[in-house]
């Protein structure tokens, strides 16, 4: 029996045999239609919740003129928002951290410079001007700025390299080797002393730029026992010349310019985002994601004038600035002035700097980046993101970025697709003593109802969808009617639908709900549909659809639905 208060019962009395049994049953509410609007103010709500889900413009609300001028330069310079309140005290933290990570970016800019078939000066110039713009636009405390990850190159330079050298193969192969090994060896012995000793973290940042000057100072001293190795040679001091008139939209490579512009967009706005979101989470405050947008598209742009490769957040960069207890965008700009101060004075340094260990910093540093828990995690979560994860790691390693990528985005779309076309239908039960209703298949004491079968579908029902759920769903009800059969139970006399999971359906989706009430009704089966949400309801009701059911085929809860249905029917509300 299901148990409810005193105001919300109404008696009936039932034979069963020659005992009359008294059943409480539920007040039996209405389903109810949401607010009319007119269509212009519905288009204006979905696309408000559409494309501004956090409500950007809340703060403009009731305000003056002025106020709102200044709200709205806080609003795309958030950097004049924060700064009326900056201290001594955090410069102190972010100066700290500004000099730690760029202790990590000057090695790092050139060596993916390098990487990426570059002249080792674009690194830096893309060091410096990208951290001063972000530190401006961006809406992260502890975002650093960095190269969009193009680690399927790193073989690929090595080999270059080793055939572009001079010296004899299989002694470069032994100096590559003792080169990636030093730098790892190296790195790796720096990272276990940080973490036995947190406030040593600047040491591990610092490995990066000691391994660049001990190679350095080794190859200098030994420069003229020449081997024919490489080096960084001469780079040009000054701040980043302009290229805006390097830009060209038209040639052979103009459409190629413009896919790889939108692989290479999609992965910096995806990456930024996430860590910026990442380290606000842990921070307790929030990232504005229009505004990350905002400051990554501005900031490349800029970049793509000055001189600059595409730069997005870099995860790496980003922890370290986090650890080194970066408390606002400062430390960007105190990155980008030592940056600076090197472009202008420190050149020279670099000139002996041999390339074998850039190729070893990156192979350390991509090394760092493969996350084996977060791949076993997905495997035990969700096989799906683990294959694509796995697409996405062989196809940029061994293939390309973009093919990669196209591979990974097709088992994703994939998915999606069969989780539209394939919707989960389940079979509810009641939970003994109470009026909640849970899928039989992962609560094994609800019980079913008898002469009732309950579905519950869970998901929007769509053309995509509609000719999939009317054969799932007379196949539940082929399968209860066996089930009946076999077990000599009361027959078949109603099909609940649970229609809680369902946000949307179109028309196909109705003319489904008509047809399956046409199915059952030859059948001399009765529809019942449950909790038809908001925008469900108003499109049940305008198409017409509710007015060729009958009386009694409408309810808000399953609890109400059931009572009301056994209560017509005679019967217990449980299998005896």
């Amino acid at each position: 029996m299901v148990g409810v208060s005193d105001h919300q019962v109404r008696d009936s009395n039932l034979e069963a045999g020659s005992t009359v049994v008294r059943i409480s049953v539920p007040a039996v509410h209405s389903v109810c239609l949401p607010p009319k609007k007119s269509a212009l103010e519905s288009a204006k709500h979905r696309l408000s919740e559409m494309f501004f889900p956090d409500d950007p413009f809340h703060r403009f609300k009731n305000q003056k003129l002025f106020e709102r001028v200044v709200l709205g330069v806080q609003y795309f310079f958030p950097i004049f928002e924060w700064a009326p309140h900056y201290s001594l005290n955090l410069f102190k933290s972010d100066l700290i951290s500004g000099l730690t990570i760029a202790s990590l970016a000057i090695p790092q800019g050139i060596s993916y410079a390098k990487l990426a078939n570059l002249p080792p000066i674009i690194g830096l110039y893309s060091s410096f001007v990208p951290p001063l713009l972000y530190s401006i636009l961006g809406s992260s405390r502890h975002l650093a700025v960095g190269p969009v990850s193009i680690a399927s190159l790193v073989m690929g330079s090595m080999l270059e390299e080793m055939v572009s050298s001079t010296a004899q193969p299989v002694l470069y192969l032994k100096l590559a080797f003792t080169a990636t090994l030093f730098a790892g060896v190296f790195q790796a012995s720096l990272g276990f002393l940080s973490m036995r000793r947190p406030r040593l973290f600047w040491v591990t940042a610092a490995a990066p730029l000691a391994s660049v000057a001990i190679s350095t100072i080794l190859f200098f001293l030994l420069r003229h026992k020449d081997h024919g190795i490489s080096t960084i040679g001469h780079l040009q001091k000054g701040l980043n010349p302009p290229s805006a008139n390097m830009l060209y939209f038209h040639g052979d490579y103009f459409g190629l310019a413009i896919k790889t512009g939108i692989i290479t967009g999609i992965l910096s706005l995806t990456e930024g985002i996430a860590v910026g979101r990442t380290f606000a989470s842990m921070n307790n405050y929030q990232v504005d994601g229009n505004k990350e947008m905002l400051a990554i598209g501005v900031m490349n742009m800029v970049g793509s004038c000055t001189s600059c490769y595409v730069t997005t957040g870099s995860f790496s960069r980003s922890a370290v600035n986090y650890n080194a207890g970066a408390k606002t965008a400062v430390s960007n700009i105190v990155m980008a002035s030592t940056v600076l101060v090197t472009l202008l004075f420190l050149m020279p340094l670099f000139h002996y700097t041999p390339n074998l260990i850039l190729a070893a910093i990156i192979i350390t540093a991509v090394i760092g980046l493969i996350d084996y828990s977060a791949a076993i995690k997905l495997w035990k979560v969700d096989k799906f993101d683990f294959l694509a994860c796995m697409c996405a790691f062989f196809g940029v390693l061994f293939i390309s970025v973009q093919i990669g990528l196209a591979i990974a985005v097709g088992v994703s779309i994939f998915k999606i697709l069969m989780h539209v076309t394939r919707p989960n239908t389940i079979v509810l039960g009641n939970i003994p003593g109470t009026q909640i209703y849970q899928n039989i298949g992962c609560y094994s004491e609800a019980m079913r109802i008898s002469s009732v079968l309950i579905l519950g579908i869970e998901a929007p029902i769509y053309f995509a969808n509609s000719n999939y759920l009317q054969e799932r769903i007379l196949r539940w009800v082929r399968e209860e009617e066996e089930r009946i059969q076999a077990k000599r139970e009361n027959s078949l006399k109603c099909i609940i639908l649970d229609l809680t999971a369902v946000t949307a359906i179109d028309t196909s989706g109705l003319e489904l709900i008509l047809e399956l009430r046409k199915t059952f009704e030859k059948r001399s089966l009765q529809l019942v549909l449950v909790n038809p949400v908001g925008d469900v309801m108003r499109k049940l009701h305008g198409s017409k659809v509710l007015e060729s059911f009958g009386p009694n085929s409408l309810y808000l809860t399953v609890a109400e639905a059931v009572a009301d249905i056994s209560s017509a029917f005679k019967t217990h509300l449980c299998i005896p």
